[in-house]
């Protein structure tokens, strides 16, 4: 994950809580931080393994939790990776590990922003919007969010059941999944990947443009994606991008 340089937070253990399931390669690991910890939409944290001969691997990862509601991390299994696998094939409930932060401050938002807003996640990126989503629903907010979510295939989709459950409520909240590899299951969903049509389109669900959109995912997603936003209308400096990988 690429962000803004911060400023160095101490570090803190963690304990496991809950543990579950949410597609075949992402598990949500909920934690109870030693120490005070309060986050905004959007944030991260780093997180530190150490093995017994002292070698240390780090990995940031986005909370997928709203504000106030305790420290989730949505986790994508990378099998090359060296954080990843000890937390789907090792950890269980009641371990502890090192976490540090909250972290970010410019991929964040609050209820009290307003309005109307336009997320678009790829995969594992999505775990940030949730956040927003979620925000959004605690704090019953009336503001208009237009979440695009892509992802390969229906059962990679990430907190499907939820977000479906939260766009059946229409309220305000809209859900548009595009499946990249699948067929839509939704009439309203989408079967190829993020284009200008698709962006255009899923403004027309917001009562007016977007003051802000959010994008999120892998580079070559997010650099898709906010080109698709440029080129259905939305200036560029209204866009914020919060990239992983490579």
């Amino acid at each position: 994950m690429s962000a803004e340089p911060q400023p160095q937070s101490p570090w803190q253990t963690a304990t496991i809580t809950r543990i579950e399931k949410c597609t075949p390669r992402v598990t949500s690991f909920w934690f109870q931080p030693s120490r005070p910890f309060t986050h905004l939409a959007g944030q991260h944290v780093d997180v530190r393994l150490t093995a017994p001969d002292g070698y240390q691997a780090r990995r940031s990862y986005s909370i997928a939790s709203a504000p106030g509601a305790g420290i989730e991390l949505a986790i994508e299994r990378l099998d090359d990776g060296e954080v990843s696998p000890f937390f789907h094939d090792v950890a269980e409930i009641g371990d502890e590990i090192e976490l540090r932060g909250p972290l970010g401050g410019h991929f964040i938002w609050e209820a009290s922003d307003g309005g109307p807003i336009l997320l678009v996640g790829g995969g594992s990126g999505v775990v940030p919007l949730m956040a927003m989503v979620r925000h959004r629903t605690l704090q019953k907010s009336a503001a208009p969010i237009a979440l695009v979510f892509s992802a390969r295939v229906w059962d990679e989709v990430i907190f499907r059941d939820e977000l479906i459950g939260l766009d059946d409520r229409r309220d305000g909240f809209d859900l548009v999944l595009t499946l990249t590899r699948e067929q839509a299951r939704r009439p309203s969903d989408y079967s190829r990947r993020v284009d200008a049509r698709m962006m255009m389109q899923a403004m027309t669900r917001l009562p007016k443009a977007p003051r802000l959109a959010y994008v999120c995912g892998s580079n070559a997603f997010v650099s898709a994606a906010a080109e698709a936003l440029i080129g259905a209308g939305v200036p560029a400096g209204l866009i914020r991008t919060e990239r992983y990988g490579v």
